[in-house]
């Protein structure tokens, strides 16, 4: 009989000290684990600049186009052909036609694209060419593989080309107020006008 208590005195006093630890550990566990969960809030933060910044950049490139209404006026600008002067006396401006001539050629223009205008005497060439006809002195106009050379009286007929001369040789002033305008329209690229400057500036101050 003194077996029986016995053995259950020893069972509560093994599971006493065991229980209160275990509780006691297990406790203070789970209260830190809601700790790092918190860390979650500053991700709406993150992706809120990042947003914003592509809605600034569209903006800007738009203004950057704004820019494009001045090419017009840039292509406008470069239609007007440039102007040259060269000062030159009614005796000495068909001389100084011709060396300008000469300059254009020695820096790579192509004969067929200087035309040149006179308003007094004609130059020898066109005067030597127009021996043979007006129909053989246009055809050379025609086929715009030379310098060609025209009287103001004529120059109406003659085409466009990158560079006019004009020498103002003499000749009534209704001829250089008429064959500086003309010359200016005929002028692709570059005109030069040899003679007076107040005689080419009045006229050309009236036509432009």
């Amino acid at each position: 009989m003194p077996l029986i208590p016995e053995e259950p005195q020893i069972h509560e006093s093994a599971q006493g000290p065991r229980a209160t630890p275990a509780s006691g550990r297990t406790a203070p566990t789970p209260r830190p684990v809601p700790g790092p969960r918190p860390v979650a809030p500053p991700r709406p933060g993150r992706p809120g600049p990042v947003r914003p910044m592509p809605a600034q950049r569209t903006p800007r490139e738009p203004a950057a186009a704004t820019p494009g209404p001045s090419a017009p006026a840039a292509a406008s600008a470069a239609a007007t052909p440039q102007i040259q002067l060269i000062p030159a006396s009614a005796e000495g401006a068909l001389d100084a036609a011709e060396e300008a001539v000469d300059l254009l050629l020695e820096s790579g223009r192509a004969p067929g694209e200087v035309l040149v205008i006179t308003t007094g005497e004609p130059h020898p060439w066109a005067a030597h060419e127009l021996t043979f006809g007006e129909a053989a002195y246009w055809a050379q106009h025609d086929a715009g593989d030379d310098v060609f050379y025209a009287d103001a009286s004529v120059a109406g007929r003659a085409s466009s080309r990158s560079v006019v001369v004009v020498a103002v040789n003499g000749g009534p002033d209704a001829a250089a107020a008429t064959a500086l305008p003309l010359a200016l329209g005929r002028a692709g690229a570059l005109l030069i006008v040899c003679g007076d400057p107040q005689q080419i500036n009045s006229v050309l101050g009236a036509g432009v």
